[in-house]
């Protein structure tokens, strides 16, 4: 496995920020969705505004994962507010987990999971919970295999188009607490 450095990122890394989430986010859902839903979501969801605020979000953390100082991945964890929908004010949520397909199979994933594990541990969550789209089995097989459990749904709008995404969550060990 090459070296996988994971760096938490900061506001002079929005141009990286936005480029890896634009090109992550296409390539995984590009095939499913209509262009112009796609060109829409990609303007505004990856917007320079959109992306300052969420970094200077008190709750939001973001982290690249590179190899050989290129960003092939990024992760953003929230908690308390900041969660995309508020399941426990204790919990750590993760928002998005994406990594170039170049770069599938190669446990970049997993790095970033696992740092996501640590932020909790260091928070002393009792949980981590995320939402994952239903189409997106190699995601779902992701989570299922590190211990995540499906527990709701709720609709996620890509443009004009109402989708499901199934929230699952993993209870962490009880010393977290």
């Amino acid at each position: 496995m090459e070296n996988i450095e994971i760096s938490r990122v900061i506001l002079n890394d929005i141009a990286d920020l936005q480029k890896i989430g634009k090109d992550t986010f296409f390539e995984t859902f590009s095939e499913s969705n209509s262009e112009e839903n796609m060109a829409n979501y990609l303007s505004e969801g990856f917007s320079e505004e959109k992306l300052i605020d969420e970094l200077n979000k008190e709750g939001s953390e973001f982290y690249f994962a590179k190899i050989d100082g290129k960003v092939i991945g990024y992760l953003k964890l929230n908690t308390g507010l900041s969660q995309t929908e508020l399941q426990d004010n204790a919990a750590l949520e993760i928002e998005r987990i994406y990594v170039l397909n170049a770069y599938h199979g190669k446990m970049i994933g997993q790095v970033l999971y696992e740092k996501a594990l640590q932020r909790a541990e260091f928070l002393q969550a009792p949980y981590i919970w995320l939402g994952v789209w239903e189409e997106n089995p190699k995601a779902i097989r992701f989570y299922e295999k590190n211990g995540f459990l499906v527990f709701d749904k709720h609709i996620f709008k890509l443009g004009d188009d109402e989708q499901t995404d199934i929230m699952m969550k993993k209870m962490l060990p009880i010393e977290n607490v």
